[in-house]
């Protein structure tokens, strides 16, 4: 499924929702289905940085080029919002990723239900997300020079 594939699942999924205390609560649900990340990966270094509550990230690569990331949060609202994140975005290769235009952010009203340090946090967490693609991107053009 490409990333617009995604995101227009997403955008349907939500538009079924009109009050936004529901839109919240599906959102949570999808935070409590995310994997669990590796206690392992819980460090300082895979925080990011500009979330008002401590989010965990951290990406691999497969051997197809394909980005999967993993991630953890100790607030449940953002917890699925990341869950949202990953969903779209792993599976992918870091140009498609770089590429993406994260527009079901924008259709699903999140942006504009968000308190602002909420916002910062979603605005550094696809940062980070697309830190992690553009350093795989680098790895794999040198890895092909």
């Amino acid at each position: 499924m490409t990333i617009n594939e995604k995101q227009d699942e997403i955008i349907d999924e939500l538009s079924g929702l009109d009050d936004w205390m529901d839109r919240y609560a599906y959102i949570i649900d999808l935070g409590n289905s995310l994997p669990p990340i590796d206690e392992k990966l819980k460090t300082p270094s895979r925080i990011i940085e500009g979330c008002q509550s401590r989010v965990w990230l951290d990406a691999t690569l497969d051997d197809q080029g394909k980005l999967n990331f993993t991630a953890d949060s100790d607030a449940i609202i953002v917890k699925g919002i990341i869950s949202m994140l990953i969903d779209v975005l792993s599976g992918h290769t870091p140009q498609e990723i770089l590429d993406a235009d994260l527009y079901f952010i924008d259709r699903i009203g999140l942006s504009e239900h968000l308190s602002p340090t909420r916002s910062n946090g979603l605005l550094a967490m696809i940062k980070q997300i697309r830190v992690y693609a553009l350093a795989f991107k680098e790895l794999q053009e040198a890895r092909n020079t």
